[in-house]
């Protein structure tokens, strides 16, 4: 039963990083605005918070991401060159991008680490609860991801972490594992986050990070929180800190595609899975991948 928990009405995304695994694409160009066939990655993230009833997105950037807000704003000279042209279906498209939400930017300040951005976002948010996603990377769900999270939070009023089953046991040395307790059917408690583990002492195969609805009761956390690995603030860390105070759940998500496009090879597999199931290209480009002598 859904009690009367304060609503989730923003949304952050980090989105200040250097992309150094991109380098030297990255040099000029925002990591999240790597395209995904006719797509940046964050847009397909932004496609998710507003398809889960979010419209007010506080984007967290640096010097180096002014073409982040430009894809979102409204290109007046590109909208009146393809109404000059009669392309309808592109200036369409143009205008929905920049109507799709509120977008709000604030630059980044102080150390660097996943923490740092969400701490940036303190004076936007207030004191209510917010949900932050990751600029590099997106689920495929029916209901989407956030939408799936913010049910549970509705119906518990807990803090919510996204959870994705790691099917290959080597890879589970790549993501923060989470040892678990039942709930109800996907949703279970967070006894711990295991960063990294070695795949063979791995609490769970249940993958805990991505996208995440906190309390604001986490920025005083993080405002506390000391350097860890690298001299870096990091949210999983925070999220211990958290667990000392909350019970804070996963969802596991049902009917979803994970695509990580933070390294070279997973962006590439994106690229090629969406591309495969893109109209305009699945026919011709299945011929191509399946003429490709290796």
């Amino acid at each position: 039963m859904k009690r009367n928990y304060p609503k989730i009405k923003k949304a952050v995304i980090p989105a200040a990083g250097f992309g150094t695994r991109f380098l030297p694409q990255t040099k000029a160009m925002p990591k999240e605005m790597l395209p995904i066939v006719d797509k940046p990655v964050i847009q397909y993230v932004v496609e998710e918070i507003v398809a889960s009833g979010i419209t007010d997105i506080v984007m967290i950037t640096g010097w180096h991401k002014r073409s982040i807000e430009d894809h979102f704003d409204y290109p007046f000279e590109l909208e009146k060159r393809l109404e000059e042209a009669g392309k309808e279906k592109e200036l369409a498209e143009v205008r929905r991008i920049a109507d799709m939400a509120n977008f709000i930017y604030v630059r980044q300040k102080g150390p660097y680490g996943n923490a740092t951005p969400v701490l940036c976002a303190k004076n936007v948010i207030g004191n209510e609860p917010f949900a932050v996603l990751w600029g590099d990377e997106f689920i495929y769900a029916h209901p989407p991801r956030l939408k799936q999270m913010i049910d549970v939070y509705e119906e518990y009023g807990k803090p919510v972490i996204s959870g994705v089953r790691i099917k290959d046991k080597k890879d589970l040395s790549r993501y923060g594992i989470a040892k678990i307790k039942p709930v109800k059917d996907n949703v279970y408690e967070v006894q711990d986050i295991v960063e990294k583990p070695d795949p063979d002492h791995a609490p769970s195969n249940l993958a805990a990070h991505g996208a995440y609805i906190l309390p604001p009761e986490i920025f005083p956390i993080i405002e506390n929180l000391k350097p860890g690995r690298g001299g870096e603030l990091w949210l999983p860390e925070a999220i211990e800190q958290l667990l000392k105070i909350e019970k804070v759940l996963v969802c596991e998500i049902k009917n979803g595609r994970y695509f990580d496009t933070g390294n070279q090879l997973e962006y590439l597999k994106t690229v090629i899975t969406l591309a495969l199931e893109h109209p305009g290209l699945n026919g011709e480009l299945k011929k191509y991948l399946k003429g490709l002598k290796l």
